[in-house]
């Protein structure tokens, strides 16, 4: 009766540290909101920047798993590459040693403290509340694991038990044990912290716990694995190089383990130390060899899963500088305008191009593009926030109104477009397929459409502007035909089509207006400018 008491509080315990570590992870989240998602994409061209990031970011919300699944969001968003999101994947391994310290070291008994702190700062009327949460669940899972290792304490009595955890096992079926438990609860630091309590317990020996370890690198990438069931090719890849990664680090360290694990018995450093020690060597040198090999593990993912066709140029991002001056501030943004300009055009057109082929692979392509180019708004927009801060005079804030105008323009541009790619959307959900004589109609619409994308294109590149207003009455004039057209389709109820091209007739005429208004402030813009004589 009273093994079955301390089996049914220790379960409990470790549902409270499940809880608090999956709480914990949430209020990180949470509290860094954007910041946290763009401490990830800025790790962007050297891995080993992005492993100290992956790493980092992991230490803070302890799961790997989040770190995973949050970097797999970003690249089927666009914000990330898979080239530039693999330094984070070796990351996250390293940074979730930081539990198995915490422990070993037995750092967990001011949870207690932290418990109690976390309580009072959320009562706060202050902005030091949001921390309060984190702080809380922070220190309710190393309370969790101190209560799992008082439960465990009375274990120690049963000579029996002792004997069959710590008499050494089967290595390999150590390490599926770590692997399914880690699958089960989703967390690599739940078995950790476990692993590292039962040592601390003397309940389970270093031959047994370091394949416990090993297994939770493996099992802790069925998360990740989850996730991208519904997502593109890159977003794939970066899943099957979180989980290729992990095994490999196994089948690394397997023949050490099966040549020298019965020697783990003749370690004299307390067990608990001992295997935190290992653990951290273990993802440390894992992620240092891969590091090294880093391009023939990506052209092997390539290999396996294709070139990636989804992926695309990024546009170069404003960074805030107080002391730049205001006219490269000026002669960036107008750059950069260009470039977003160039990048929408391509949106509408391959957006457009799904709506007439029906492929797939088109229309995922355009979602992902129309994703990157929110990221990109939400990042100028934070920018405009932080120059609008170092304005000195009249001039520099007429100037930057208009810039912003400008901006604002392309992200309208960017939201018709986002339009044209949900109707399309809607026609997938209700199987409807586009007749003929609707496809010719939105065929001529797209190509005239592209048509003045490319001349206001032109004209932006060109030093003296040719005249817009007879493309833009061309275009109108196809609108207008497109609208009569469909009112002879609208009087048959069995033609579905029929309102798809309404939409389409609706979206593009809005567009055209948004690439007009554009076009007007854009020029008004570079006629405003001082030429360099005049500045002579």
């Amino acid at each position: 009766m009273e093994y079955i008491h301390v089996f049914m509080t220790a379960v409990t315990a470790i549902i409270l540290f499940i809880f608090g570590l999956e709480n914990f992870s949430k209020e990180i989240e949470r509290i860094s909101g954007e910041h946290f998602r763009k401490s990830l994409s800025n790790a962007t061209r050297i891995p080993v920047v992005g492993l100290l990031i992956g790493a980092l970011v992991t230490m803070v919300i302890q799961s790997s798993s989040a770190t995973s699944v949050i970097t797999i969001s970003l690249v089927n968003a666009g914000v990330l590459s898979f080239k530039n999101s693999i330094g984070i994947v070796f990351g996250s391994n390293v940074g979730t040693t930081i539990t198995a310290q915490l422990v070993a070291f037995k750092l967990t008994s001011f949870a207690p403290l932290l418990i109690v702190i976390g309580f009072v700062v959320s009562l706060l009327h202050s902005k030091l509340a949001i921390f309060g949460k984190a702080i809380f669940y922070f220190g309710f899972v190393f309370f969790s694991l101190n209560l799992i290792a008082d439960t465990l304490a009375p274990l120690q009595s049963n000579p029996v038990l002792v004997e069959w955890l710590t008499e050494p096992q089967n290595p390999l079926y150590g390490i599926l044990v770590g692997c399914i438990f880690t699958a089960i609860v989703q967390s690599s630091s739940v078995t950790t912290g476990l692993a590292i309590v039962f040592a601390q317990q003397g309940l389970l020996g270093l031959e047994n716990a370091v394949p416990l370890l090993l297994g939770a690198n493996i099992g802790t990438t069925a998360t990740a694995t989850i996730a991208v069931f519904n997502m593109d090719v890159a977003a794939k890849k970066v899943a099957m190089s979180h989980f290729l990664f992990n095994v490999g680090g196994v089948l690394l360290a397997l023949p050490f383990l099966l040549l020298f694990g019965h020697h783990l018995a003749d370690v004299t450093v307390e067990p608990a130390i001992a295997l935190a020690f290992i653990h951290l060597l273990f993802n440390v040198s894992a992620s240092v060899i891969f590091i090294l090999l880093i391009n023939p593990f990506k052209r092997l993912i390539d290999m396996m899963l294709g070139e990636g066709k989804m992926e695309f140029e990024r546009l170069a991002l404003p960074v805030f500088d107080p002391e730049e001056p205001f006219e490269q501030v000026q002669d960036k943004l107008q750059a950069s305008a260009g470039a977003l300009f160039d990048f929408l055009q391509e949106n509408y057109n391959i957006v457009t191009l799904s709506i007439e082929t029906n492929y797939r692979g088109v229309f995922e392509a355009g979602g992902k593009r129309i994703e990157y180019i929110d990221f990109v708004k939400a990042e100028h927009i934070h920018y405009f926030s932080e120059v609008v801060t170092v304005i000195k005079d009249e001039e520099e804030s007429r100037q930057l109104i208009k810039l912003i105008n400008q901006f604002d323009y392309l992200f309208q541009i960017h939201d018709s477009i986002s339009d044209l790619y949900e109707s399309k959307k809607v026609l997938n959900e209700h199987y409807i397929e586009l007749k003929s004589d609707v496809l010719l109609l939105v065929r001529t619409l797209s190509s005239q459409t592209l048509a003045f994308f490319e001349r206001i294109g032109d004209a932006m590149r060109e030093e003296e502007p040719p005249n817009l207003k007879s493309a833009a009455k061309e275009l109108q004039h196809s609108i207008d035909q497109a609208n009569r057209n469909l009112l002879l389709l609208l009087v048959d109820p069995k033609r579905e089509d029929a309102g798809a091209l309404t939409n389409f007739i609706t979206y593009t005429q809005r567009l055209k207006d948004k690439l007009n208004n554009f076009t007007s402030l854009r020029i008004k813009q570079d006629s405003d400018k001082p030429s360099e004589s005049a500045n002579a």
